[in-house]
């Protein structure tokens, strides 16, 4: 019933500054210092949020004015590099301005996930900058507050969007307010190929025509653009097809990909190694990270070196095929090499302590509950930096789909390893799957 486990990496990013930091060098407006933090509740002052390098890199080419692409790989944080930039933008220049922004999302899914981030960060009453949801989900009492009081953030479909160019009542009230439209967002920029990226491509140009800004910036988002050659080719073929949607000139350079750190502290050895093999795995954070073999699995089966010297994510590998490269390294038998990459991931309920070791069947939670890393006392980090926690993976075959850097799978189940009282802050963050999986856990789609 269950296909092959695969084991793989999700990795850890390079930081670029907390919210204050950018502040002091200028990008951003100092009021974001009181809207982009982590807060428990929506009362609470919170914590600043601290972002990934390749976040803080588009928000410099969005402070430039020029259009940019995010390739970065699911749970970058790909979100938060225009919203931030977007919600920059109203604060410098002032609310109430009409339309700034327009996100078009593939699913109406995406679009209500990312009004329930905007409302964690902007609050539900008096934001500072308004937005709405457009999707053809509102009630008629919803849509007309929308069309007599148009937001600053609009977030629709390409469906709705192309109704409110053809309907009088909402092209007289949203795309004439958006006469000062700054950003045009399209997430999930893969999605928009064939005969479907032909009707968006004129889409775009349709609602170009129509709102007449002059300076429109327009942003793609992506985890699975990708193809074969060097970096330095994939990021010209990148260009070249975003330019070529949006109607817009987007240079090679401005193709934002991921800056990856490793997570494991020094180097294993094969004689280490064989001994960890026969031990138990690692029960606390510090002993993770110079765990021999945690360190060899981000190192064979994680991170691995590009064309340009830099570290990027290796393809995942199927369990019993790396069980097998540690057999041959180790001179253990299989068996025992697959028991060791197993307990890592979900080592058995300790009886002597009563409680939860790192995982256990009855203890599998959701993505939503995720534990984060360490941080300094200042700053925390963006909800999707909380992404590197010890967790597991389930990777399911479907024939010719494809993953985020998975090519053979399609859907992904993310879950803890630790019970929510006991979870270990760390910033390794093993991907592999289990041969049976909690009732409680939900697929998600991987692209």
């Amino acid at each position: 019933m269950w296909p092959e486990p695969w084991l793989a990496l999700n990795p850890a990013f390079e930081p670029g500054g907390s919210v204050g930091e950018l502040v002091d060098r200028g990008l951003l407006h100092p009021d974001n210092r009181g809207i982009f933090r982590a807060r428990a509740t929506s009362s609470a002052d919170g914590q600043e949020i601290a972002f990934h390098q390749h976040q803080v890199d588009a928000i410099e080419i969005a402070a430039r004015r020029e259009s940019y692409v995010l390739t970065t790989g699911t749970g970058s944080g790909k979100s938060m590099a225009y919203i931030v930039p977007i919600v920059d933008r109203v604060l410098r220049e002032g609310s109430g301005r009409g339309v700034r922004a327009i996100i078009v999302y593939p699913m109406n899914a995406l679009a209500n996930s990312q009004r329930g981030e905007l409302e964690k960060f902007l609050g539900k009453v008096a934001p500072k900058v308004t937005f709405k949801r457009y999707t053809g989900q509102e009630s008629r009492a919803e849509r007309d507050v929308i069309l007599a009081r148009p937001p600053d953030i609009l977030l629709t479909n390409y469906v709705m969007l192309e109704l409110m160019l053809t309907r009088p009542r909402e092209r007289t009230s949203l795309i004439t307010s958006a006469r000062n439209l700054s950003f045009l967002v399209l997430d999930e920029l893969h999605t928009y190929r064939g005969r479907q990226g032909a009707d968006v491509a004129m889409l775009i140009r349709r609602l170009r025509g129509a709102v007449g800004a002059q300076h429109l910036q327009c942003v793609g988002t992506s985890a699975t653009l990708a193809g074969p050659g060097t970096r330095a080719a994939q990021r010209a073929e990148v260009a070249t097809l975003a330019s070529r949607l949006f109607g817009t000139s987007i240079p090679a350079a401005n193709i934002v990909g991921e800056s990856l750190r490793r997570a494991t502290v020094g180097e294993s050895s094969s004689h280490r190694l064989t001994a960890r093999v026969l031990a138990s795995p690692p029960a606390d954070q510090d002993a993770l990270r110079r765990d021999d073999l945690a360190i060899w699995i981000e190192q064979t089966f994680g991170l691995g070196t590009d064309d340009e010297g830099s570290l990027s994510r290796l393809p995942p590998v199927r369990l019993q095929d790396a069980a097998g490269r540690l057999a041959e390294l180790t001179g253990t038998d299989l068996a025992t090499c697959a028991r060791a990459l197993r307990e890592l991931c979900w080592p058995a309920r300790s009886p002597a302590t009563k409680t939860d070791a790192l995982c256990s069947p009855s203890n599998f939670t959701s993505s939503s509950a995720r534990a984060t890393p360490p941080t300094s006392p200042s700053t925390v980090p963006n909800s999707d930096i909380s992404r590197r926690t010890i967790s597991a993976v389930l990777l399911r075959d479907r024939r010719g789909s494809r993953c985020s850097h998975s090519p053979s799978a399609a859907n992904a189940v993310r879950i803890s390893f630790l019970s929510p009282e006991k979870r270990v802050a760390s910033g390794l963050n093993l991907v592999c799957s289990a041969a049976a999986l909690s009732s409680r856990t939900t697929l998600r789609d991987c692209s």
